[in-house]
């Protein structure tokens, strides 16, 4: 899998798990987002701590 497809997969993921705007986010960030919302955070609040 190419870095773009695995970027578009996270973004996808991220939306589906309630993440919004997560177009501007790293690939980091969304990692971190989708982990801390797995471990039960609010979508938002997972946004704001990946993004600091």
């Amino acid at each position: 899998m190419t870095d773009r497809q695995q970027l578009h997969e996270l973004r996808q993921r991220a939306h589906n798990a309630g993440i919004e705007g997560n177009s501007k986010m790293t690939e980091s960030q969304l990692k971190t987002a989708l982990s801390k919302v797995t471990k039960g955070a609010s979508p938002q609040a997972a946004k704001q701590a990946a993004k600091r």
